[in-house]
């Protein structure tokens, strides 16, 4: 695979050249929240994702390798955004430590389904997934 060369200016980065290996670099989620402040310290300080300040209040935080899927619907511009772990009960434990509450484990076909409450409210599901991964892309 050869290496990627970008030219980047002051709030872009784009490949020099591109290629379908190179066109899609990841993803980008947004949760909105109520409590922005709150639930940005729960995904730096509890679950330690890393972060990166990008002014002015706005902090944007790596995640693990990710997926996505495309499911039957009976409207499109609906998503769903979950995270995944490898031990759900492990993390719900976890979760407890930090006064977090999670929802009971749920048994799904797919895996075991968890939602946190962020400390701003909302809701977040967990899943420990039961199909086969995809390799991540490189």
């Amino acid at each position: 695979m050869h290496s990627l060369r970008h030219n980047c200016q002051r709030q872009l980065c784009r490949p020099e050249s591109s290629t379908i290996d190179s066109m899609i670099i990841g993803a980008h989620s947004i949760i909105y929240s109520r409590n922005p402040e709150a639930d940005r310290a729960f995904l730096k300080d509890v679950l330690q994702l890393t972060n990166v300040d990008v002014g002015h209040g706005w902090i944007i935080f790596g995640l693990p390798p990710s997926e996505v899927a495309v499911h039957p619907g009976e409207k499109n511009d609906v998503h769903e955004f979950y995270l995944m772990s490898n031990d759900i009960e492990s993390f719900v434990a976890e979760m407890k430590k930090h006064n977090i509450d999670c929802s009971p484990t749920q048994q799904m076909g797919w895996g075991l389904l968890t939602h946190v409450t962020l400390p701003g409210g909302g809701k977040l599901g967990v899943y420990q997934p039961r199909h086969e991964r995809p390799k991540p892309m490189s």
